[in-house]
């Protein structure tokens, strides 16, 4: 914030008093105040922070002088617009790249004294043409190990004004100015297919602009770029392997009205560093003796090192990372410590996690310290990890799995963490080629994880409903690093089936919409000319044969269906729908003679029963064109409207046909999967809608109220039931503490969710997957009855549809949405149910309950009360108190 602004706005916060944070949550491109965006119309959100709903206009104004804009000047742009909404994409002139633009919006009252609400954003570059110098690297050797340091001097002889540095690298970088790391990111930049995309970093490093003499500093990682671990998936074959390079411009604007780009070019210098090996797969190794102390600092003697060498871009096109960062977002100190011998010492972190560990020690030079990270011990104490190395392929000994290695220095007491690698893990095992002493304080653990925004809380009164969401979170954000994953030990692979079964779960969490847009990119650069999509992604080319199918790779078309559910936003509609209907017509071309499909992995990891793979796929296949054809109507395009709607219509009664036994209302073999899958989805005849959820209800109570479902199941079981009668059973089975269930994960010690029911299964056994997590979004609406309205999508209108389960006492479910948090709780009190209910600003709420005696509100002036079986209330925003008489 320039001086200049901050005095205008402290000025309007005087004078104005409690109006100050009426509009509030300013942001562009879902971003707080960011830079170096490259997008040429950006989205502006806001919410307002009030309990009325107003009834007046807007007026939004767009500048690059922060003081006019305060007062309402906008000249790029002036815009009036009605309350309802809370997003409006930019349409003034034309953007300038790397540019600062401030926004302002008011509420456009006849008061003459109206109050802006001021953010900022900067653009960045626009597009490869825009980049100056050179990229650069060290040498063309894709198995040498050390990772390479960069560095040049400049000299400043003017005062700055603004200086923007904005890298893009293959592989990992961390930037140095004067000796400090730039920015608190973490891994920086975010993976993409290599060859399609590479990303690039904006930093403001004006402050660091302040000296004449200035010495930058990049230190560059392997990442997925040069992959030199080997496992299954070989990614150390990929065909964009090569040596880590990067591209740096540093914009330096000067008081005088000049500027100048510092680039990269040959004139930078290399050499190698201390990091001797960096694995995003595996870990890092450092010897402290290599160390060159200052060789980020101006002055520094490199007269040894070699010029940089330009290669060629790893790509042709080069894009702004306009994502949340993954950041080191909190710190654990280790629960307990047990020494195993004189060489030896195992840490337990107290909870698994994603991230990095910190180990402060000191001894001779040349001492090697090795330290593990593992999910679980062995029967004696000692890390195992069995059930996570499953799928590595080590060549020898040198690259051990999840294991840092740091050689000392003998410099007294020295301090290592990884820079360019990361891990899942509960428990450290630190050993030494010599006899040592820690403590507890020797060791810090680091959460690390792309840092999205939290947007839900969920609180009842059973503790294991209040563990199971709180691990589902925990696994969920372990996976997510700029795109989501499976696990964050055993493959870190962005597998499709997990994503689009948790992305309900994400987005009543997390204000995610940034990561998952930038994924749907990674999409659109994998998707074969056939439509066909790999099973992982990002990929090199593995997961095209195995894996994909319409059960996994759905994420085209419910994500972005989802994003717009939750967000109101189309854009993702709008940027994938191509890619949505070229593997929709890929499936219907691979389809069978009957319609249907067997094309997929199936319910993966089921606890017995066994769904066919062409039940659930077809289903898959049905949801997609299903949402094709729904964003068809939305984009006004009726010739696909008219035939994706045929198409879906035919699957549905095609799957009927086959798996549907209309008398008995079975579906199949009358499985939980098979059952919950049908009603869930919208596949059975309305009027058997009755009939076969009471077989699932049979079913489930044969099944002694515990769950017989895989990861597809996970999805509907819950859903089935509460969505169509049985809430009851749905939290029994939600609830439960024996095997098969999450709480029996959290009786035996789980604070993430795992891969396998069975604790004791001899493969999939990683405890810290998301594949599960569906759990996570169910409670919003199978309890707390939160649910966006399709026609009203991004919470314009709330739904409400509570169920006061038995069993549960109090219930507490948040969520901020688009225009505010929306609550939605309730507690017993004695016989009835008092129900408290918030809607945001400027959105409705349309409250339906069942089987409800009576119906009394103290907010309503009428006392209305109800006995009917369903009752259906139209909410403003506004805060409510309902006390409810139950059947």
């Amino acid at each position: 914030m320039d001086l200049k602004f901050y005095c205008h706005f402290l000025l309007f916060f005087l004078f104005y008093g409690s109006q100050a944070n009426e509009i509030i949550d300013l942001k562009t491109e879902y971003l707080t105040n960011p830079i170096g965006i490259d997008v040429i119309n950006p989205r502006f959100s806001w919410k307002i922070k009030s309990s009325e709903h107003y009834n007046s206009h807007y007026h939004l104004v767009v500048g690059t002088d922060s003081s006019e804009v305060a007062m309402g000047i906008g000249k790029y742009w002036s815009t009036k617009f009605s309350n309802y909404e809370n997003r409006i994409s930019y349409a003034g002139k034309k953007l300038d790249a790397s540019t600062k633009y401030y926004w302002a919006i008011a509420k456009d009252t006849t008061n003459s004294k109206k109050v802006y609400y001021v953010s900022s954003f900067a653009t960045g570059l626009w597009g490869i043409s825009e980049w100056k110098g050179n990229w650069i690297t060290d040498t063309s050797g894709v198995n040498l190990k050390p990772a390479p340091y960069f560095r040049k001097e400049v000299s400043i002889n003017k005062v700055v004004a603004a200086a923007t540095a904005y890298i893009t690298a293959a592989g990992l970088f961390e930037f140095y100015i004067n000796g400090k790391k730039i920015g608190d990111h973490f891994l920086d930049p975010v993976y993409t297919r290599f060859d399609k995309r590479n990303t690039y970093v904006t930093f403001d490093v004006t402050p660091h602009f302040k000296t004449r003499k200035i010495a930058l500093g990049i230190l560059l990682g392997n990442g997925w770029y040069n992959h030199q671990s080997t496992a299954v998936w070989n990614f150390d074959k990929a065909g964009w392997r090569n040596r880590p390079r990067f591209l740096l411009n540093i914009k330096v604007d000067y008081t005088d009205g000049s500027s100048e780009i510092i680039r990269s070019d040959s004139s930078w210098k290399t050499s190698l560093s201390p990091v001797i090996f960096n694995s995003i797969y595996t870990a890092e190794h450092v010897d402290a003796r290599l160390d060159q102390k200052g060789w980020n600092m101006p002055g520094f003697n490199n007269n040894s090192w070699e010029n940089a060498i330009p290669v060629a871009a790893p790509s042709s096109h080069i894009v702004a990372q306009s994502i949340q960062p993954i950041r080191l977002t909190d710190t654990l100190k280790p629960v307990s410590l047990k020494k195993i011998n004189d060489t030896s010492y195992v840490y337990d972190m107290g909870r698994n996690i994603s991230g990095i560990t910190q180990l402060k020690v000191e001894g001779k030079g040349g001492t090697t310290f090795q330290v593990t990270h593992a999910e679980q011990l062995d029967s004696i104490g000692n890390v195992d990890l069995t059930n996570i190395n499953v799928h590595y392929r080590p060549t020898n000994d040198s690259d051990p799995f999840q294991t840092d290695i740091y050689t000392l220095s003998g410099d007294g007491l020295e301090t290592f963490s990884p820079k360019f690698n990361y891990k899942g893990f509960q428990y450290v095992r630190v050993t030494s080629d010599q006899p040592f002493v820690v403590d507890q304080e020797s060791l810090t653990g680091y959460f690390a994880h792309s840092d999205v925004p939290q947007t839900g809380t969920i609180k009842s009164s059973n503790e294991i409903i209040n563990k199971i969401w709180e691990a589902t979170n925990a696994a969920y954000l372990s996976n997510l690093f700029g795109y989501p994953t499976d696990c964050p030990q055993r493959e870190k692979n962005g597998w499709t089936g997990d994503a689009h079964i948790n992305i309900e779960t994400g987005l009543y969490n997390f204000d995610a919409i940034t990561i998952y847009e930038k994924w749907m990119a990674d999409h659109r650069d994998e998707q074969q000319p056939n439509g066909v999509l790999p099973s992982i992604i990002p990929t090199w080319g593995w997961g095209y044969d195995w894996g994909n199918g319409p059960d996994w790779t759905s994420t085209i078309a419910i994500i972005p269906w989802e994003l717009y559910q939750f967000y109101g936003d189309d854009t993702a509609l709008i940027d994938n729908y191509e890619a949505i209907k070229k593997y929709v017509d890929h499936i219907t071309e691979t389809s069978r003679e009957s319609g249907l499909t067997d094309w997929g992995l199936g319910d993966w990891v089921p606890v017995k029963s066994v769904t066919p793979k062409e039940f659930t796929s077809s289903i898959y296949y049905f949801v997609d064109a299903t949402i094709l054809a729904k964003t068809a109507k939305h984009l006004k395009k009726e010739e696909d409207y008219e035939f994706y709607s045929t198409l879906a219509t035919d699957i549905r009664n095609a799957i009927n046909l086959k798996y549907l036994d209309r008398e008995t209302g079975v579906y199949g073999q009358g499985f939980q999967t098979e059952l919950s899958a049908a009603l869930y989805w919208d596949i059975v005849p309305e009027d058997l809608r009755s009939k076969v959820a009471e077989n699932l209800y049979k079913r489930v109570l044969a099944d002694d109220k515990h769950i017989d479902v895989g990861l597809l199941g996970t999805k509907t079981i819950l859903g089935a039931l509460s969505e169509n009668g049985y809430a009851d059973l749905a939290y029994e089975v939600a609830s439960q503490e024996t095997f098969p269930s999450w709480g029996w994960w959290i009786k035996n010690g789980a604070t993430t969710l795992y891969e396998n029911w069975d604790i004791a299964a001899t493969s999939d056994i990683s405890r810290n997957h998301i594949m599960f997590g569906a759990i996570g979004a169910w409670l919003y609406k199978g309890i707390g009855g939160i649910y966006p309205d399709p026609n009203a999508p991004g919470f314009k209108n709330v739904l409400l549809k509570p169920n006061f389960v038995t069993g549960l006492d109090t219930f507490t479910a948040k969520h901020t949405g688009p225009f505010g948090e929306i609550v939605s709780s309730w507690k017993r009190d004695g016989s009835n149910v008092i129900y408290t209910v918030v809607i945001p600003p400027n959105s409705t709420g349309t409250l339906q309950l069942y089987n409800v005696k009576s119906f009394l509100s103290d907010v309503d002036k009428g006392k209305v009360n109800r006995s009917d079986d369903l009752i259906n209330t139209h909410l403003i925003a506004g805060t409510y108190v309902f006390k409810i008489e139950l059947k």
